[in-house]
């Protein structure tokens, strides 16, 4: 291996095989953040992608970052694939973090100018105003924000008060003659971070910059010396005991506790005094193992959201209304009717999520349908697929809910929708204790004139209405026999832990689908050595399990092509000679978030071919989805559904050169740039051109679906 291609991490040539996980993370995170400097976006667009990358940031830190400081807390020893310690790791993950910030306020800093430019100004701290402005601000401030404040002094008598995770304070120290006193002021989450100045032009003041405008107002008699503004950030992962006997009661007390996690990382605006730094950092018993942060400016950029909403349409992406499904439409709006005469899918968000919504609604209403049975993973605060079960039930159908209470960040909503459901008489199942139920599998039992037919609705993303609006996904519905009772075994194995002893078409894990994979890969590693056609297509979030990335390297070794979109974390190493130089990876970040999961196998023919063996999942390729998740992988037969998945969706995915980008033996990324005239953008693509599946007559009167056609070059 060239030095051009060693990793910059990874003691010996064993571990050189892999990237580490963390760091591919945060790779990740960054093209998020390259996307805010992206001209072809609209301006609010770019904000929102900062927005993103700060959130996604936060989330890092109290979740893995939280997990390897407590490894490193309990001495820990154990290694990551590329073969690095918790503190190793840490290290690391701690100065490409900071640089990570570091561009982000440099972002913030050329975005802030080009809003300003547009009309849409945020001030600075002390900026002056007109007086207008200023006396609008003085009454809101009063009337609106200083009923909410509550001032703490900091000394024996009044203790550091418990500031949340994700919290924002102001620290103060002030003087009246020859006695001082520390203040501090948590800036209230009840209110807006960024306060909008009424007028045309917009016009906003971050809350905590107002707070500083009055002080004079908040501490009268007294003057403010000096002070500063801090944020943290708090272990949020649960962990889960085998032992315990009820799990949702055990859910909510963690819930509780999470809430008051350990400080992970202190984020502190730039100039605050020691004295202070000190004072915030023993209040908040984090003088030891919290990550401490100086930022240069702005914290909590994840608030920055907030201004996106302004209404500036010419600022924004062009508004897309998804499709619906022309088959559903012929059968007067009737699901069952339509998914009885022929499977089809629907690729969300270009086709309505509705059209999954109207399949349990209609099956709750339909007095036919003796039978419903729905996992839940996230569905979202408002959600009509909890409601229909509901009315389900209280309509005397027998329904079932598998309701995932270990989904990360949305334990207590699927808790809420827990009981709810109960309460109507729904059959609510929490799955297993040490296993997360991942799977997106519906389906309907109806009594129709030959006996009960059962409908199934598999899908990669979840039940969740607001996220099926941005994420790219896959709904896949179908009446066949055999794949309905493969979906039985299936809620069988989660509600009563009867494991099947055989499967027609699906694949489940945590038994058998690392095993199928690494199956249908050595097909393929057969195909190339016999000299025939070969080669894998494959497109998740995350490539992380070792055995397969080894597996990919015996592929390539063996002559099989080998390409991937995967949108995340990918430790496998691409382009290596001798290791993995069949082996090509992609990245697609753009204006949806790519997060279906559909995997090809050429099956003796040259991809894109008729006999491929084509899957849908719920799974990325990592340990905890082989090992500790309930997932499905199913294949693909209907000729239409396997072209539409294959010819149109994974070829899009492949030959996009507008927002994808190259992953390098180094492991670094380069976007890939579209050659003049030859500029395709896979989003652009399915906004505009309507699917193979699902389109009914149109498919054969409507005008024709541009052919894409992929070619493998370098």
């Amino acid at each position: 291996m060239d030095e051009g291609t060693e990793p910059s991490v990874g003691p010996s040539s064993i571990e050189r095989r892999f990237f580490n996980r963390e760091m591919s993370w945060l790779a990740f995170n960054r093209r998020v953040l390259e996307e805010a400097c992206n001209p072809r976006h609209p301006l609010l667009e770019r904000l929102r992608f900062l927005s993103i990358s700060a959130n996604n940031l936060d989330e890092f830190f109290m979740v893995r970052v939280a997990g390897l400081k407590a490894h490193q807390s309990l001495k820990v020893e154990d290694v990551s694939i590329d073969g690095l310690t918790p503190s190793q790791q840490l290290a690391a993950i701690i100065a490409e973090a900071d640089s990570l910030v570091k561009s982000q306020h440099e972002v913030w800093a050329v975005l802030r100018s080009e809003l300003a430019e547009a009309g849409m100004t945020v001030l600075a701290g002390e900026e002056p105003l007109d007086d207008e402005a200023d006396a609008w601000l003085d009454k809101h401030f009063r009337e609106q924000i200083f009923p909410i404040l509550t001032p703490q002094a900091i000394d024996p008598a009044h203790p550091f008060p418990f500031i949340p995770n994700k919290g924002a304070s102001l620290i103060f120290e002030l003087k009246r003659g020859r006695t001082s006193v520390r203040e501090l002021i948590m800036t209230p989450s009840s209110v807006p971070r960024f306060i909008r100045i009424p007028g045309k032009n917009a016009r906003y003041i971050a809350l905590e910059d107002l707070i500083r405008r009055k002080t004079a107002y908040l501490f009268p008699r007294y003057q403010v010396v000096r002070g500063g503004g801090f944020r943290l950030i708090r272990d949020s992962d649960i962990e889960i005991e085998e032992e315990a006997e009820d799990l949702a009661l055990y859910l909510g007390k963690a819930i509780k506790r999470r809430r008051r996690g350990r400080v992970v990382r202190l984020e502190l605006e730039p100039g605050m005094p020691d004295s202070l730094v000190s004072a915030v950092q023993e209040g908040l018993d984090a003088t030891g193992g919290a990550i401490i942060s100086e930022t240069r400016g702005l914290l909590g950029m994840t608030d920055l959201s907030q201004l996106v909403e302004e209404d500036r349409p010419e600022l924004k992406f062009t508004p897309f209304t998804p499709r619906f499904p022309e088959r559903v439409r012929e059968h007067g709006g009737d699901c069952f009717a339509a998914i009885k005469e022929k499977d089809f899918l629907v690729h969300h968000p270009y086709e309505s999520f509705e059209v999954v919504v109207e399949f349990i609604e209609q099956a709750a209403a339909d007095p036919d349908v003796v039978a419903i049975k729905q996992t839940l993973y996230r569905a979202g605060k408002q959600s009509a697929i909890i409601r229909a079960l509901i009315d389900a039930a209280e309509a005397g159908k027998s329904v079932t809910a598998v309701v995932e209470l270990k989904a990360r960040f949305d334990e207590e909503q699927n808790l809420v929708w827990a009981n709810a459901l109960e309460r109507a008489g729904v059959q609510v199942v929490y799955g297993f204790i040490e296993w997360k139920t991942h799977a997106k599998v519906s389906m309907v039992v109806r009594r129709e004139e030959k006996g009960f037919r059962t409908y199934c609705h598999f899908g990669t993303g979840n039940y969740h209405p607001v996220t099926a609006k941005v994420y790219t996904d896959l709904s896949y519905f179908t009446a066949d026999a055999k794949i309905g009772r493969d979906a039985v075994k299936l809620f069988n194995y989660i509600t009563g832990y009867l494991e099947p002893k055989t499967l027609n078409h699906l694949v489940m894990s945590p038994q058998q689908m690392r095993g199928e994979i690494i199956r249908l890969i050595d097909v393929e590693i057969a195909n190339a050595k016999a000299g025939k056609p070969s080669g894998i297509w494959a497109k998740f979030n995350s490539l992380v399990d070792p055995t397969i990335i080894e597996k990919l390297y015996e592929a390539s070794a063996a002559g099989v092509k080998i390409d991937l979109v995967v949108r995340g974390i990918c430790c496998l190493r691409p382009g290596v000679p001798g290791m993995s130089d069949n082996i090509y990876v992609k990245s697609i970040v753009g204006r949806f978030l790519e997060h279906g999961r559909l995997w090809c196998f050429g099956n003796g023919e040259e991809l894109p071919g008729p006999n491929a063996k084509v899957y849908i999942s719920s799974a990325d390729w990592m340990p905890r989805n082989f090992d500790r998740r309930i997932e499905y992988m199913l294949p693909i037969q209907n000729p239409t559904v396997h072209a539409q998945l294959l010819e149109q969706v994974m070829v899009a995915n492949l030959i996009d050169n507008e927002q994808s980008w190259r992953l390098n033996p180094d492991g670094s990324y380069t976007r890939i740039a579209a050659a003049e005239g030859h500029a395709f953008n896979l989003h652009q693509y399915f906004m505009s051109n309507p699917s193979l599946s699902g389109r009914g007559q149109a498919l054969k009167k409507g005008r024709r679906v541009p052919k894409l056609r992929f070619q493998r070059g370098r």
